[in-house]
């Protein structure tokens, strides 16, 4: 009968927890039970917070937070401002025109001659 390990993935700031409850005093059986995690795991989280390492992991997380909040309020942007074309499109549409002239968005309206032997 083959074993299958748990792979869990644990964040920055749940692994710097950890590694500061180490350096606070607690023992490592106690943080292995108390988390369900290996001591081993937790040896290399105390060597990686000593480092500086999880420093970096968790200004990265708060980075990439903030990036996916500008995401998530351009995309609503976006949206806002496809629901408008599509309004101004349909409005368009349905905008009275004069039937006996024809238009350009270049030159505007066709002036008839009868209105230029008026002036």
């Amino acid at each position: 009968m083959e074993v299958m390990t748990k792979h869990r993935s644990h964040s920055a700031a749940f692994k710097r927890q950890v590694a500061e409850e180490f350096i606070a005093g607690e023992t490592l059986q106690a943080l292995a039970q108390r988390h369900d995690i290996s001591r081993q795991l937790i040896r290399i989280w105390v060597g990686e917070f000593e480092a500086g390492a999880l420093d970096g992991d968790v200004q990265a997380a708060d980075l990439l937070q903030e990036f996916e909040a500008k995401i998530a309020a351009l995309e609503r942007m976006v949206g806002r401002q496809a629901l408008e074309i599509e309004l101004l499109k349909g409005a368009l549409k349905h905008a009275p025109r004069p039937r006996s002239a024809s238009t350009s968005v270049v030159t505007g309206p066709v002036v008839s001659p009868s209105a230029e032997g008026a002036r």
